[in-house]
């Protein structure tokens, strides 16, 4: 399994990212979509530190979480625990899941797919997630739209101050795309020595809308929606924030 860039910095995936806010804009968005297909089982693929796969718990689905950092999965287990119909496994998202039965529904969210280190790799994950779910069941990728990004500079999104169990570090984020490839760019200093600051650059595929929707095709999707955000608007490649493939196998 390859080894994933944010190993060390498990606690600072967290820190990043406000997840009461972002779990209440994308709740209505799963509701709409889980609920006609009587959603009961869900696979969810490069799960991170497990905050939507514990919100579908939430809702009374039984729920499989995979991540192929075992930092991540362990705060996910230390975080959430494993009670009944909630599981946290060790996996990459190109490995078959391997489950007994199939799921109604299978998620790679937050931007994982574009971890992966080759696009050969991202299509053997959209692969194996429509191979895990059974039939009219439906997968998601979620993906940030980088053609909306200048080709060059950094766009700064986050800087703030996180309180960490080393002590207290400023963290700044942000991203730029070069070309077809683009990159997560955090800094993070301690405040008592913030000469001890440290970098990191994080690659990311520029996945495009069209390739997403003919490997989910070949790979038996009957009907392939590509969306802009999670109000469900229609997916405009300069212009939309986020890409959304929403696949019914």
């Amino acid at each position: 399994m390859a080894k994933s860039p944010f190993e060390d910095l498990t606690a600072i995936y967290d820190v990043l990212v406000d997840w009461p806010k972002r779990l209440t804009h994308e709740e209505p968005f799963y509701r709409r979509l889980f609920d006609p297909i009587g959603a009961r089982r869900l696979v969810d693929v490069a799960c991170g530190t497990g905050q939507h796969a514990a919100m579908f718990h939430s809702w009374g689905l039984c729920v499989e979480a995979s991540d192929v950092d075992p930092k991540m999965i362990d705060r996910a287990r230390a975080r959430f625990g494993e009670p009944e119909r909630l599981q946290f496994a060790v996996r990459g998202f190109e490995e078959p899941v391997g489950a007994p039965e199939p799921f109604d529904v299978a998620v790679c969210v937050g931007n994982s797919l574009a971890l992966a280190p080759d696009a050969a790799t991202a299509e053997r994950a959209i692969r194996e997630m429509l191979a895990a779910v059974r039939d009219g069941g439906v997968v998601v990728v979620h993906l940030l739209n980088l053609w909306r990004l200048p080709d060059g500079p950094t766009v700064w999104q986050k800087c703030l101050r996180a309180a960490l169990p080393e002590g207290d570090v400023l963290v700044a984020k942000g991203v730029h795309r070069s070309g077809k490839r683009a990159y997560v760019d955090l800094v993070v200093a301690p405040v008592d020595a913030p000469e001890q600051m440290q970098s990191e650059s994080v690659p990311l595929l520029g996945l495009e809308a069209d390739d997403l929707a003919r490997i989910a095709g070949e790979a038996g999707a009957s009907d392939v929606q590509l969306l802009g955000g999670y109000h469900e608007e229609p997916y405009e490649r300069l212009e939309s924030t986020d890409l959304i493939m929403v696949a019914t196998d």
